[in-house]
């Protein structure tokens, strides 16, 4: 080959070289920005994400609680005395007014007869003195119409006196003296019949006094007889015919009978200050007692306490319960299904959403594939769900996963979870 020739395959092998290594810098140059956008894409973390639901509460709770008597009541003597009768025992039914026990106390027996005794004298004081106004305002009357004849016979005499010769003058002086006279023993009459009035009056004073007093020994007495003051049954005995009662020294001391009424009866329930605020009168609440698994009992919410007990913060809650089979007793533990209800719907997330620091409780929202954190308030759990409080609406994007390795303002790439297996 020639120099020539030589030459010629030189050039055309630099030009072939420098066509391949131009068209090899534009094609990566091209491929470039595409590289650097699937490097960005990779660096972004896919997050599982879940949307914020709004339901309403509706769920039930079991709360502990005690049944008790809807009425209670201790009998204590009212006076001293020996237990004379008692007609009744523990698991007795008694009815109101029905007599269960009698009692004897000889001394109020003889308060009694001397009460009786004086009220005999001052009712015979009554009547003595009821008989002396009788007998003056008679003796009154007798000397008004002597007054009254005197009177006539004078008027008579000063009239024909004024004929001369026709009456002595000494006959009008008498007559006149005479009336005088009369008018005197009248008013006499009328003083003593006031005051004997007014000894009636006394008398009777006196008299009522001593009746009352009398009825009061009347009504002491009565105390000596104890009668049931409803329907109900006799829980508690602890005397016997001829022992000694008295009244009560106190809250801690025995009663001699205890009284429960058990046809109607109260369920008192604990409810935690969180599930107050769904409760109404009227309610219906099921129930059911260790004493009889399987079988539910049902009340209804009659009394709300309106107040927190500051210790366990609840609020006592009362509920009536009908008894008429007599199955339920005072004092057993029965076990309420509470309902517990919003009266507007809340905002729900899976508990898993929820991230809690020692700083803060908060969901992780995800708006433009950025992340930014929530402060939210747990409430309460309804299924495989929570409810939420907090600056959520419904809709919001939210991750599966709350975390604080997920700091806020995080590129990320939202997942939706995979569909769950039937």
């Amino acid at each position: 080959m020639n120099r020539r020739t030589l030459l010629a395959v030189s050039i055309a092998a630099i030009v072939a070289i420098l066509v391949i290594t131009w068209l090899i810098v534009r094609t990566k140059a091209q491929k470039a920005p595409e590289a650097r956008g699937s490097e960005a894409t990779a660096q972004a973390p896919s997050v599982t994400v879940t949307k914020v639901i709004s339901r309403d509460l509706n769920r039930d709770v079991r709360l502990p609680s005690e049944l008790q008597a809807y009425q209670d009541v201790a009998l204590y003597a009212k006076v001293p005395g020996f237990v004379e009768w008692i007609g009744v025992d523990r698991g007795s039914i008694v009815k109101a007014g029905q007599l269960l026990m009698r009692m004897s106390a000889p001394e109020l027996a003889a308060q009694r007869s001397e009460s009786a005794a004086k009220t005999r004298g001052a009712q015979s004081q009554t009547s003595e003195a009821e008989a002396r106004v009788g007998s003056i305002k008679a003796q009154r009357l007798e000397a008004e119409a002597k007054l009254a004849s005197d009177e006539a016979t004078y008027k008579r005499l000063k009239a024909a006196s004024a004929t001369p010769g026709v009456v002595a003058g000494n006959d009008v002086d008498v007559a006149e003296k005479l009336v005088e006279a009369d008018r005197a023993r009248v008013k006499l009459y009328e003083e003593n019949e006031k005051a004997a009035l007014a000894q009636v009056k006394a008398l009777a004073e006196n008299a009522k006094a001593v009746g009352e007093a009398a009825k009061s020994v009347e009504d002491i007495e009565s105390y000596l007889r104890v009668k049931a003051p409803f329907d109900g049954v006799i829980t508690e005995r602890n005397v016997h015919k001829g022992s000694l009662v008295g009244p009560s020294g106190g809250p801690a001391a025995t009663a001699m009978l205890r009284v429960r009424q058990i046809a109607k009866l109260r369920l008192v329930v604990s409810v935690p200050e969180s599930n107050v605020g769904g409760i109404s009168q009227g309610d219906k609440v099921s129930f059911s007692v260790p004493a009889f698994p399987g079988q539910t009992f049902v009340g209804e919410v009659q009394r709300v306490s309106q107040s927190l007990d500051v210790r366990t913060r609840t609020m006592p809650v009362e509920l009536d319960v009908a008894n008429s089979p007599a199955l339920l007793s005072p004092g057993m533990y029965a076990e309420v299904v509470w309902p517990v209800r919003r009266k507007e719907s809340s905002l729900f997330l899976p508990p898993s959403a929820i991230a809690t620091t020692t700083e803060r409780v908060f969901v992780i929202r995800i708006r433009n594939g950025v992340t930014e954190w929530v402060d939210v308030k747990r409430g309460e759990a309804m299924g495989d769900l929570i409810e939420v409080f907090g600056a959520l609406d419904q809709g919001d994007v939210v991750a599966v996963r709350g975390t604080d390795e997920l700091r806020e303002g995080t590129q990320v790439t939202p997942k939706e979870p995979p569909p769950k297996q039937q």
